[in-house]
Order: C-alpha cells, then structure tokens, then sequence
C-alpha cells in the first residue's frame, strides 16, 4: 500500500516537474518535507533551547509537581530605547536611563500613566520586545548578579490579550498544555492530579468544565480567563512572572482576585512584576515595590508603601488624607493637557521629579546578589535532558495538538451551523434559478454559468471563514511555539487532518442539495465526481486562507487581502476569459486558480457524453463540441484532480514557510559604552537634533517658584538601586 502510494506521489511529480512552476512547487515540498520530519523535537534556537525545556528529570530531588522555584534576582542600569524615524532623522525616547531591581518574594508594580514607557520596559526585562530596525535599545541586564545568564531559568509572560482555543474547557486546556510542556509527566493520575492543583491554586475550580469561550460564545469571565493564562504560564514553575496589566477590562472586584494570585505567587517564591495604570487602593496596598515612569523616565524606585509618598512630601507635594496613593502619584507625574498653562508647569514639575531622583540614584548601591549554583553545569544537565526527552517527542505532539484541533472544530456549533444553512440555502437558490435544466442548445450557457458560479461559491466560503479565524489562532501558536510547547509541523499537519471532515461536510451538502434540482448529468458516478471536485476545491481554498492568514498580521487585513486574490482567479477562472486569448503576460494566472481548475473538472464530469437538441448545422450537438467552445476538449477530470493536488501543496508548503519566516523576533540589548547617561547607535543623528526630539526642557532653564530640595530620606526595604558613576 505504500509503495502504490509513493507510485502515485512519484507519477504526479513527473507530471508536474516539466512546468516553471511545477519546479517551484517541488522545490516548495520537499523543503517542507525535509524540516517537518527532520525535527523531531521542539523548534528552537541554540541559545533558547535549553530553557525551553522542563527542569524535572529523574535527577532531580523533586517530582514536577512540587512547583520548585529558583529564586531569581533581576538588575537593570541605564535602559535606554528609542525610536528613530529616518526621514526627519529625529529619534523618540521609549525609555531614557531607567534603573531598577526584582527580587524574589516580592511584588513590583511599574506605574505610570499612558504612554510612559511601563510595557516597554516590562517587555525589555522579559525579553519580549519586538525586534525593528528602527529600534535601539541598550543598557546593562543581570540575573543573579551574571549578565547574560538568563536563559538558565524559566520565564512566564502574561500578556495583556488572553488567546485561547474558544471550544475548550479550562481543565482541557490546562490538561493539553500540561501534556504538551511537562510530557515527563506521564502517568494520567499524576497529570490529572497536577491540573487540579494548579485549578485550586488559581481558584479555578468552579470553571474547570466551562468552555473558555469568546466573542460568539459566552465562557468564563475576564478574571478567570487572566487567571487561567498564569495558570498555563505556571505550568513548567517559573522563577520570574511577568504581567502585562492584568487588571486591564476588568471589574474592580475581579481585578483584586488577580492582583491577589499575583501577590501569592509571589509569596511563593516568584519574583512577580507587572505593569498596572492605576490601581484601586486595595490593589495598591498588595504591591512590595513600585517603579513610577513618566515619558520614559524614572521618576520613584523602592518600597510601595509609606516610602514614595514621604520621599515626594520632601518636595511639597503632601497626600491628602483618605486619598488613594496610587491616584495621587499618577496626577502628580501626569502632564495636564487642559490648558497651555497647565502644560507648562505640569511639565515643569515632571523634570524637576525626574532630575532629583537621578542625583538620588548616586548614594545607592546594589544589594548582595544571592548565591545560586554553578549555572553551566545546571544548562549542560538540562542540555542533556532536551536531547533524551525529543526521541519520539514528534508524534506525542502530533496527536496531542490534533485532539485540540478537532475538539475546537468539531465544538464551534455557532459556525458549523452557519455555514451548514448558507450552504443549503446556496444550493436551494441555485437550483431553483436553474431549475431542472434541459438538453436546448440555451441550457448550454446555464449549466456553464452554474457549474462556475458553484465553483466560485465553493472557494469563497472556504476562503472567509480560514481567513477569518486562522490569524487569530496563529496568536495563539506563536505564543506556544516560543515557550517550546510544540514545533511547526506537529501542529499543521494535525490542523490539515482534523479539518478534513468538516470542511469535506459543507460541500457535500452544497452538491447533495443541488444537484438533483438542476438536473445536471443523472448518473451517481458523475454526481460523485462532482462532489469530490468541489471538496477539493474547498480545501484548497482552505490552504489558500491560511496562507493569507500567515502572510497578513491580523484578520482585517487577511479580510481584504484573501477575496482580493479570489477576484483575480475568478477572472482567469474559465468562464469569462478564454484560456487561448488570455495575454501571455497573464498565461500562467489560470495555470494557479483554483477556480479555474474546478470549473474545468466540473465541465468535463457534466458534458462529456450529453446530447443537445439541435435545428441548424451550426448548433452545438454534444457536450465534446461545447468543451471545445471553451478550450477544455484536450482535458480529462485527472488533469484537474492533479493540478488541485499541486496547488493545495504549494499553499500548505508555502503557509509552514511563512510560519516559519514570521515568528516573533525580539530585540537584542545592547550594552552602552558609557554608562553614566544614555547611549544610541543613531549614527544619523546629530546632538543637535537628538535634543530637539525631547520635548522636556532642562532643568537649570526651569523657572520654578519653589525650588526643589535635595531629599534626605532613606529608602528601608528590599528595592536598591545603581545608580550612574
């Protein structure tokens, strides 16, 4: 059996190979072939893939249930990033000289109000900042006192949009990532035991059995869903959390919940940092340190609670009584916009902030770092462990990440039975508009413009809803695939397959539907060719969607992009132009469409062997002479089922190619040269217009009516600082 297939696989290159794009869709798929069955494990980079793997072995002391956590202590000096816009060759500070530290046991909230540079700097600690050539960062980054030793410890990044599999419960979820991430875990008591843990941990258990829902389908609330993107970032006990305002679209009370799991983990042992815009007092009150920004710079850094608020009382500015903190330290570093005044000396007030703290920063010093393990022993065992846990780590993926697929596919009820009466209703006004054809020399002409406006109905459907949904998911597998979960091909080919009965049902609806109505060739051997040419099609149309959807950053722009492109193969479709007058420039077009191709299968499966009555010598007398008409008389239904087959694996090979391409890429920190004041690789830049693009004046040219003390009050607690030499 597998060598007829490889027969049939062999014979349909051979067909193929002699065209120019033949050659590149060969080309295309065995490149694909090669990287998807090569890898056996999880794509990811030399330097990455250490960490990417599961710290419990059966060395270690600990089942991975004990959620062992390594203290990690984070140290920043002089975080500097800008923006540079080379057509005004001017540069816009993200940060400006931003120093800080995270300890372990304690929460650290960075404040500050819109547009101070709080994700920025969450996304540089957590080295999640999108990679751009405009961008330029630099400064000086350490874990446990070691530049660069990062990757020896386990990351968690909650972000602010929280991405899941809409069909899935929250223990499903949980279950699948466990799998997927811990797949030492291998006994399913011990895994079901793991879940549930972490469901009580997170005070998930009243959810455990919800859909997560989204849009279309009610779930579980916002806070749960917050709660249960930790809980998957939990999974593998990592020393550092990072979250992306979590408390963003929340009610006050769900906001608390999770600002109270935070504070937990935390307590654990985490080191827990978020960024927060402005917090309730309850809320406040949960944080151990605050970084305040404002513009990008650093205006407060220590302890949250009494600190902050005697440190800006030495300057004037006094806390009303019975007043929220944090409300009051976002006016306080807040531009007013409301008058051109008000402007002024806000902004006045902001330098002024901004300067005294960073002659603070000098009388400080940094804490002892704390004392942890040798780490190239620690990476070369868990080097090791990454080598034994890829052997058949391939196939586990594949069928783990093909259960969720169909879970997913098979549960959206909503849209399956959308499409399931548009495709009834489609088949119905088709076949009442050309109801019960005959053999007239004018059925000629409807059974050609039905047969391509099936085909075209076909293709669309497919195409919108793909095209809808798959950038969406794709969020969600980027985020996966950079935590290690799974690789790239695992996961197409389990989409492919568990798509296949579904996607295959709609068009047999279509056909099942239609075809007796418009009477097309009566035979069952030609309805059924007529079926499997349109689920071809269909699932061609499909891959062509996934392709857009790989191509394109987010659905409205695959909204536009993808029936763009159908509109150009409808054209070249058969029909309107025919293939023999098509301008050269345009020869290979109809060579591509799908369209094309589906309605050249469905013309030769309906008028091959049909009679036509007939007056004049002129006439059309059989379904040969109208194939003729339309340049189709050469070809036979294989053709067509060969050119679909090429094309549905040129936009499945080229949609892996594009996923690869396109997965996140995350900037480098640069280390300055001169650590006392910020430095930029804008060699386009002159001092000059550097100093234009920062819109704050200097402080000596302030003409303030209080002047500013020097602070004297000691910061007590854990938050110390670097500050410039």
């Amino acid at each position: 059996m597998a060598g007829s297939g490889g027969k049939k696989v062999h014979q349909m290159i051979v067909g193929f190979g002699g065209s120019g794009l033949g050659q590149v869709v060969i080309a295309v798929a065995v490149s694909f072939l090669v990287r998807v069955f090569s890898a056996p494990g999880p794509a990811l980079s030399p330097e990455s893939e250490a960490d990417d793997v599961p710290e419990n072995d059966s060395d270690d002391a600990e089942a991975p249930t004990s959620g062992k956590v390594t203290p990690v202590t984070i140290q920043w000096r002089n975080i500097n990033c800008s923006l540079s816009d080379k057509s005004s060759k001017s540069a816009r500070f993200l940060l400006k000289n931003v120093s800080g530290e995270a300890k372990p046991g304690r929460l650290l909230a960075i404040m500050g109000p819109s547009g101070s540079g709080k994700t920025t700097l969450l996304n540089v600690l957590a080295g999640q900042l999108t990679a751009s050539p405009r961008l330029h960062l630099s400064g000086v980054l350490e874990f446990n006192g070691k530049p660069g030793s990062k990757n020896a410890y386990k990351f968690a990044y909650v972000r602010q949009e929280d991405l899941f599999f809409s069909q899935l419960t929250v223990r499903e979820t949980l279950s699948l990532a466990t799998e997927l991430q811990l797949p030492n875990i291998s006994s399913a008591e011990e895994r079901d035991e793991f879940v549930n843990n972490l469901l009580f941990k997170l005070g998930l258990v009243s959810c455990a059995d919800t859909n997560v829902g989204d849009a279309k389908v009610r779930g579980i609330s916002g806070g749960e869903k917050k709660r249960l993107s930790m809980a998957c970032e939990l999974l593998a006990s990592p020393s550092v959390i990072f979250a992306d305002e979590p408390t963003t679209g929340l009610d006050a009370f769900q906001a608390e919940k999770v600002m109270e799991t935070l504070q937990q983990l935390a307590q654990d042992g985490h080191t827990v940092i978020c960024s927060i815009h402005q917090p309730r007092g309850s809320v406040y009150s949960k944080f151990d340190d605050i970084i305040l920004l404002t513009e990008g710079s650093l205006v407060y850094a220590g302890p949250a609670r009494d600190e902050p608020l005697a440190y800006f009382s030495k300057f004037g500015y006094q806390c009303p009584d019975h007043i929220n903190p944090a409300e009051f330290l976002a006016d306080l570093i807040s531009i007013d916009y409301s008058s051109a005044d008000s402007v002024y000396t806000s902004q006045k007030r902001i330098d002024g902030l901004v300067e005294s703290f960073s002659q603070r920063q000098s009388a400080v010093i940094y804490a002892t770092p704390i004392t942890i393990n040798d780490l190239s022993n620690s990476r070369k065992k868990i080097s090791q462990r990454a080598v034994v846990k890829k052997k058949g780590v391939w196939w586990k993926q594949f069928w783990l990440l093909l259960k969720r697929a169909w879970m997913q596919a098979s549960r959206d009820a909503p849209t399956n039975k959308v499409r399931a009466r548009m495709s009834i209703a489609s088949a119905i006004i088709f076949g009442s508009v050309f109801w019960r054809m005959g053999n007239s020399q004018t059925s000629i002409q409807d059974r050609m413009g039905l047969l391509q406006v099936t085909a075209i109905n076909t293709a669309m459907a497919a195409l919108t809803k793909t095209v809808g949904v798959f950038p969406k998911e794709r969020a969600i597998v980027d985020r996966e695939r950079a935590k290690g979960s799974y690789s790239l091909g695992p996961y197409l080919f389990s989409k492919l397959l568990a798509e296949i009965p579904i996607g295959a049902a709609f068009p047999l609806m279509f056909g099942a539907v239609l075809y007796p109505m418009a009477r097309l060739h009566p035979t069952m051997q030609r309805f059924g060719k007529f079926c499997g040419i349109v689920t071809m099609e269909s699932f061609a149309a499909s891959a062509m969607g996934l392709t857009v959807g790989a191509m394109v950053p987010t659905t409205e722009a695959a909204m536009a992009v993808g029936p763009s492109l159908m509109t150009v193969f409808i054209v070249f479709g058969g029909y309107y132009v025919n293939p023999e007058n098509t301008p050269i420039i345009f020869r290979w077009i109809p060579n591509v469409s799908l369209i094309r191709w589906a309605f050249q299968g469905l013309s030769i499966n309906e008028f091959s062997g049909l009679q036509f009555d007939h007056q004049h010598s002129f006439d059309i007398q059989t379904g040969e002479q109208a194939l003729e008409r339309i340049s189709f008389g050469k070809s036979r239904i294989r053709d067509t089922v060969i050119a679909q087959n090429r094309i549905l694996l040129f936009w499945y090979c080229t949609t892996y190619l594009l996923l690869e391409k396109n997965k996140p890429k995350y900037q480098q920190l640069e280390s300055p040269i001169d650590h006392s004041k910020p430095h930029l690789k804008l060699e386009e830049l002159n001092s000059e217009q550097v100093d234009q693009t920062i819109e704050a004046p200097p402080v000596s040219q302030l003409d303030s009516k209080q002047p500013l003390e020097s602070p004297e009050v000691d910061l007590v607690g854990s938050f110390v600082l670097e500050g410039t030499k």
